[in-house]
């Protein structure tokens, strides 16, 4: 296998997404490599915009909630030196649309933070694991401090 060429770093702004996003920005920038970010909103209610599941970062929405996601999304992508055409908000299923966009974009590494998960929530998963199961590509899980 050679060279990754386009990584996506799944980012949730935990308080250890800077950590995780350092090291997408030191492999991609070894590799020679595109870095994408996504984010994934699923914890907010969808407005009725025109804007489908992706969030245009360029428009307002008049959202408030929406807005400050998107700023947050912007100044991640600034620090790491990333395009805004190559930062993308969806709304959905964190884990299908880290693997849908993997896919549509020709992605070849996700890297996604995790935590060491036992007993009872390891049975039922979380959105790193169900990344590493579904994605055609690889995936780098970082481990996060358990909380």
């Amino acid at each position: 296998m050679g060279a990754y060429q386009h990584i996506l770093l799944a980012v949730d702004y935990s308080e250890h997404s800077a950590a995780f996003a350092r090291r997408a920005k030191d492999l991609a920038e070894k590799y020679q490599a595109k870095l994408s970010i996504i984010h994934v909103l699923d914890n907010i209610p969808m407005p009725d915009t025109g804007y489908g599941t992706v969030i245009s970062l360029n428009e307002d929405s008049g959202y408030d909630l929406l807005e400050a996601e998107k700023t947050r999304l912007m100044q991640i992508g600034d620090r790491l030196g990333v395009a805004r055409a190559d930062c993308w908000m969806v709304w959905g299923v964190p884990n299908q649309e880290i693997v849908q966009l993997a896919e549509q974009e020709r992605i070849d590494l996700i890297i996604v933070g995790s935590h060491g998960r036992h007993g009872l929530s390891l049975l039922l998963g979380s959105t790193a694991n169900s990344v590493l199961h579904y994605a055609g590509c690889d995936v780098m899980a970082i481990r996060l401090p358990n909380d």
